[in-house]
């Protein structure tokens, strides 16, 4: 086949061609395009002799694939498929609601301050939902999941949302005393981040003492050291807007930078990419934009 020829083929032989393949029937491509029996077979004649080979060998009993064909059939699927997604991306109507899941914590001190941002743009409605556990994603039900990764990278659409740093943090009330913060009582948190026996281990400080209080959320324990009940290894991300008002004040210079961290997933059957875009620019910091 000349490149001449490669400039010339029609869009739709080629799209006859794909589901014929696909399906092995010129009678199922004609269902699923909307022609005739015949249109298909037309079409395709009028293909095979653009590009100068037989595509199909007819039977009695059907068609099949020649080598040709079938060496063919998987380039043209791949480029009818982006076809398809580029157009989408570029031209497709916004969803009408996303679905995001993420933890409480997550949802309250990252992501909500942060939904501002799409005021001006309100093209679709953002569903939040809370997310108890660690879900299977093939099996999820929404758009978009922020999930606890502590493997490297997830394939697909994935960003982390922020480079996590965990510090102790307490309430101004609680250092009045004079008492040394690592005598204070100390507030810990259920979950997948690091806790006080990793900050032992890394920052060679003295043995932790039993905490006095444990949260399974880390909303939860925040609000607790907000109130003076303790020290918590808190998250700088999460905490800055309390550390900068002053509610919450920094008790060490060492911190804990693990290389696990929140990622925004989602699939790409499910989220075109210039939506997936315009979200990572709102909810992900900068560095992370990549």
């Amino acid at each position: 086949m000349s490149l001449g020829k490669i400039g010339q083929l029609p869009l739709e032989w080629v799209r006859v061609f794909e589901a014929a393949g696909r399906t092995g029937s010129f009678t199922a491509a004609a269902a699923e395009i909307g022609l005739t029996q015949a249109a298909v077979s037309q079409r395709i004649k009028n293909l095979e002799q653009l590009v100068g080979v037989s595509l199909f060998s007819r039977q009695p009993r059907g068609v099949i694939l020649t080598v040709d064909g079938e060496a063919w059939l998987p380039y043209v699927t791949q480029a009818l498929l982006a076809l398809n997604r580029s157009a989408d991306e570029l031209f497709g109507k916004a969803p009408d609601r996303i679905t995001l899941s993420a933890s409480a914590s997550v949802a309250q001190m990252w992501i909500i301050p942060r939904l501002a941002a799409l005021e001006n743009r309100p093209r679709f409605q953002i569903s939040l939902t809370t997310m108890t556990i660690e879900p299977d994603f093939a099996k999820a039900n929404a758009t978009l999941e922020i999930r606890y990764i502590r493997h490297p990278r997830p394939e697909g659409l994935a960003t982390r949302l922020y480079r996590e740093a965990l510090v102790p943090l307490a309430a101004p009330a609680l250092l009045e005393a004079g008492t040394p913060w690592w005598k204070l009582p100390r507030i810990a948190v259920s979950g997948p981040r690091p806790g006080w026996q990793e900050w032992t281990v890394q920052s060679g400080d003295a043995v932790t003492a039993v905490p006095n209080y444990r949260f399974d959320s880390y909303v939860s324990a925040h609000a607790a050291a907000k109130a003076g009940l303790g020290v918590i290894l808190g998250s700088m991300p999460l905490s800055s807007q309390d550390l900068a008002s002053g509610s919450l004040v920094r008790l060490s210079d060492k911190s804990l930078t693990p290389d696990a961290g929140y990622w925004m997933t989602a699939s790409e059957d499910i989220l075109a990419r210039r939506h997936w875009v315009e979200l990572v620019k709102i909810l992900c910091e900068p560095d992370e934009q990549t």
